[in-house]
């Protein structure tokens, strides 16, 4: 029975990895739009 547990808790860890760096990914995506947003205003505000 605690090899099942054992097994589980592998699988479960592994899940959240693969949750975290598509998190991850997904942030570094937002902030990217966000810069370039920022740098398009920029560019509008001092012309």
């Amino acid at each position: 029975m605690s090899g099942n547990l054992n097994s589980n808790n592998i699988e479960n860890d592994t899940f959240n990895l693969n949750n975290e760096d598509s998190d991850y990914k997904d942030l570094i995506t937002r902030l990217k739009e966000i810069k370039s947003t920022i740098d398009l205003l920029e560019k509008t505000l001092f012309k």
